[in-house]
């Protein structure tokens, strides 16, 4: 007996999940070409995921990847609202718990829009 269909919502998180990943590993890619280490992709903690963490030289970024086909929604970066940007600050300082940074933090964006991206470095503080 043929599954029933599934149900549009969750053909719809399906959708933004492949898509999400698609707009990270181009970003990866993009970090890598430009001589960034990645230290790590989804790191989960206790305030929420962050997409990716690399470092360059004495640079450790924080980087929120924002993923769009379309405008419609505003421009990608609209999407890091303040709570989102509480949420990675609070995620750096978990990532260095029990030892002093030795390089230095920052919060980026990257907006992969139509295949292109947009690297904004120093997002937010």
């Amino acid at each position: 007996m043929p599954r029933p269909p599934q149900k549009l919502h969750e053909k719809m998180a399906l959708n933004r999940k492949k898509l999400g990943n698609g707009g990270e590993g181009l970003a990866v890619k993009y970090l890598k070409k430009r001589g960034w280490k990645i230290l790590k992709r989804n790191f989960v903690n206790p305030f929420g995921e962050v997409d990716i963490i690399a470092s360059k030289g004495e640079v450790t970024a924080f980087i929120e990847v924002k993923t769009r086909t379309s405008d419609a929604f505003g421009a990608p970066a609209e999407a890091v609202d303040e709570r989102r940007r509480r949420r990675y600050i609070a995620a750096a300082k978990y990532f260095f718990v029990g030892r002093e940074p030795d390089c230095v933090v920052r919060f980026d964006i990257i907006e992969v829009y139509k295949g292109e991206i947009n690297h904004i470095e120093n997002a937010f503080s």
